[in-house]
């Protein structure tokens, strides 16, 4: 995806910026990626590596140093050349993020707390995934409690969130024509054409095991086990970290925080309004899995509980069954009786390929996608198949971690090329309407300066940021 994105962008980089600037666009999507870090890095700044100071001011909104330099050291790590250009255009770019926030609150354009702290949790999940690393550890490496750090990785979020939001208000219902494309790509030098690596169009079903009777039995039985422990004494934290399939349990222990109506599965909701507090519920049955709550305390419509989430692990003989749905639904399709994008959008169980008949696809709906951008494990599955080829079953875990089998359709192939009209027209499209968006946000920008007020540390007078 990075090179996919460093690609498109470098694309308009040439042909509008001969100054090397960077386009709001790309500089957005770095600074998304950054998002993630942010929680982690700002520690550094409490062991001496940031010495942080106001360097911009925007109406009530500030940008510090560690902001700055946290941006422009990523720039530096990803392979750009250090400049002072760049790190100037990464400061215009944190001041115009600053300049959304401020019109944003004018305007009244906000995001919904339950989203906010959805996208946090997830940004959670991802950061001790990735880090490799049990809370107490990180916790411990940080200087940080992990309430500390999701506080602060929150109110990054929210920004990002806000700032998006206007970005969308501003460009509502823009969009480019098939002749727009086409006079974007002609004005791109040909000695400036990027180089495609191979890209390929590969399609998926995905059938689900259904999880039996006798499967969901033996979870229900264990959480009674479990219920009856706690109700025995034993530590429900202890217990919830143990045996819960919730992935924030990590970092909450199984509770769930203060919430009001609508912010949770109706089960579990009305669950919390039948409890009295310090009540144990029996397991109950979500579309996430089987739970047993405790309701901590309520008020009005908010509350706050904790559980421990089982999901039932379907049995060897009901993956049996998933494959041996897909192998005849594959033998229809082999037969020419049945179009796998037919079968896709009817049979498979995967929302965010059924709708695409079955096809991968990148963030703005390109079907062809670069081999580089492939799950590691569909592409060495596809490294061993024929273009038109059509997969045995294959058992494998969903991003939700729910055991699957699916086939995979191989339909095309285009080996690495210099970008062109007949075979990237999609990836051309994509960023001919970034480069529309980039210069109606720069007019945007320059009459809403009028609109607030800006301050620059006079040591960064050589960006020239206020200049007319």
């Amino acid at each position: 995806m990075r090179y996919l994105i460093m690609q498109l962008t470098e694309m308009t980089l040439k042909l509008f910026d001969k100054e090397m600037r960077f386009s709001f666009f790309k500089k957005w999507i770095i600074l998304s990626v950054l998002c993630l870090q942010f929680a982690l890095a700002s520690a550094q700044e409490n062991q001496g590596f940031v010495i942080d100071e106001i360097i911009a001011k925007v109406d009530n909104y500030i940008v510090l140093k560690s902001e700055l330099e946290r941006a422009y050291q990523d720039y530096v790590t990803n392979g750009g050349t250090p400049s002072q250009q760049a790190r100037c255009q990464y400061l215009v770019l944190l001041i115009r993020n600053k300049l959304m926030l401020a019109k944003a609150e004018i305007d009244s354009v906000m995001v919904l707390d339950f989203e906010v702290d959805a996208n946090t949790q997830r940004r959670m999940d991802i950061i001790l995934a990735q880090s490799g690393r049990t809370p107490e550890e990180l916790e411990t490496m940080y200087g940080k409690t992990l309430e500390q750090i999701r506080s602060e990785l929150r109110e990054q979020i929210k920004e990002q969130m806000v700032v998006g939001k206007m970005e969308d208000k501003i460009t509502e219902g823009l969009a480019v024509t098939p002749a727009e494309v086409k006079r974007f790509f002609n004005k791109i030098p040909k000695d400036s054409l990027p180089f495609f690596s191979a890209s390929v169009e590969v399609a998926q079903i995905v059938k689900i095991a259904k999880v039996s009777e006798k499967q969901k039995e033996k979870t229900v039985n264990e959480l009674l086990d479990i219920r009856t422990r706690i109700l025995s004494g034993e530590s429900f934290a202890t217990l919830a970290k143990k045996h819960s399939d919730d992935p924030s349990v990590v970092s909450n222990n199984g509770e769930m925080g203060w919430v009001g109506r609508g912010r949770m599965v109706p089960e579990f909701e009305a669950m919390a309004f039948k409890l009295k507090p310090g009540e144990i519920s029996m397991p109950f049955e979500s579309a996430f899995g089987i739970h047993i709550m405790q309701l901590i305390e309520r008020r009005g419509n908010e509350y706050n509980s904790r559980h421990i989430l089982i999901s039932p692990k379907p049995s060897n003989e009901d993956l049996a069954g998933a494959t041996r749905y897909l192998d005849s639904l594959r033998n229809r399709i082999v037969s020419d009786s049945l179009k796998f994008q037919r079968a896709a959008k009817d049979y498979s169980d995967d929302v965010a390929t059924k709708g695409n008949g079955g096809f991968f696809s990148d963030p703005d709906g390109g079907l062809k996608l670069m081999v580089d951008e492939l799950d590691p494990v569909v592409f060495f599955k596809i490294d061993s198949m024929k273009v038109g080829d059509i997969s045995r079953p294959i058992a494998y875990r969903t991003d939700d971690g729910k055991d699957a089998v699916r086939i995979f359709y191989y339909k095309s192939r285009i080996p690495p090329h210099e970008a062109s009209l007949k075979d990237d027209w999609h990836r051309i499209q994509a960023a001919a309407l970034a480069d529309k968006k980039n210069r109606i946000l720069e007019k945007w920008f320059d009459k809403a300066r009028q609109d607030v007020f800006i301050n620059v540390d006079q040591t960064y007078n050589f960006c020239g940021i206020l200049k007319e």
